[in-house]
């Protein structure tokens, strides 16, 4: 669980600032999205397929100097 002191003269909202980017980067609100309803696991693996397939075509388009690919294009 992320904390913060307040800094001696450091105001409440610099303070708060200082946490919500600390919660944000602990991953808090992505895990609460993530556990907000059950998911079956054949869903939970289609989704997580999906987001390989996205992170492989997103580092092909990466290695060829840029530009999208089109899901057409990666298919056949």
């Amino acid at each position: 669980m992320p904390s913060v002191r307040i800094r001696e003269g450091e105001s409440v909202d610099s303070a708060m600032r200082r946490f919500k980017r600390a919660v944000e980067k602990a991953g808090i609100p992505k895990e609460l999205r993530k556990r907000e309803f059950h998911q079956k696991a054949s869903t939970k693996k289609k989704r997580e397929a999906a987001a390989a397939r996205k992170r492989h075509l997103k580092k092909l388009s990466r290695e060829q100097g840029g530009g999208m690919l089109n899901n057409r294009e990666s298919r056949h």
